[in-house]
């Protein structure tokens, strides 16, 4: 089975290609030759990943799913939550991005959060959601090499690491996307 993933994010291709089984093919948006930048206008996780994966199939006519996760801070009420991507603006620097959020949060003692992932499914007159949900807290500091986005702030409950540190599999094993995915595969076996 053919699957379009709607990204251009590589990194988080490669993520999901590691959760799949080797009977879909999963393919990027730039495999199909889409290089337009999808727009994200929607208010909700679950709006943002619907659109992106309407966008692939009204205009290539293929099966694929999109996703739309968001870091949801409790000390900053829900922020950035929809707008995670694009932060501290819309060139979209990660840094730039954990950057603003370590600074909102100085002086705060509460720093718990979530990472949430939602994933739109289109398939032939089908369309289903699937999410995910990470529960955890943001670090003081950035740590750790691996992973994107705001990974290296982010230390899962019940672990001393950070995503940033910890192995892509132990990653998407206990993670929200990892979640949704898992979600998104026991669907498509059915």
């Amino acid at each position: 089975m053919k699957l379009v993933f709607a990204t251009h994010n590589q990194n988080k291709l490669n993520e999901v290609k590691t959760l799949l089984p080797s009977y879909i093919e999963l393919v990027s948006l730039i495999d199909i030759g889409c290089g337009d930048e999808i727009p994200e206008t929607a208010e909700t996780l679950e709006g943002n990943a619907q659109l992106k994966a309407d966008f692939v199939t009204e205009h290539y006519g293929l099966p694929c799913f999109a996703d739309d996760t968001g870091l949801l801070v409790d000390a900053l009420h829900g922020a950035p939550g929809v707008y995670s991507a694009r932060y501290a603006g819309e060139q979209r620097s990660a840094a730039d991005n954990m950057n603003k959020l370590l600074d909102e949060l100085q002086g705060k003692r509460t720093r718990s959060a979530c990472f949430k992932t939602v994933i739109a499914l289109n398939l032939v007159q089908e369309s289903i959601l699937f999410s995910g949900m990470v529960e955890g807290n943001i670090t003081y500091e950035k740590k750790g090499a691996k992973g994107f986005g705001y990974d290296p702030i982010f230390q899962p409950n019940g672990y001393d690491k950070t995503f940033a540190e910890l192995p892509l599999d132990l990653k998407n094993k206990i993670g929200h996307r990892g979640k949704a995915v898992q979600k998104l595969i026991a669907y498509l076996k059915r």
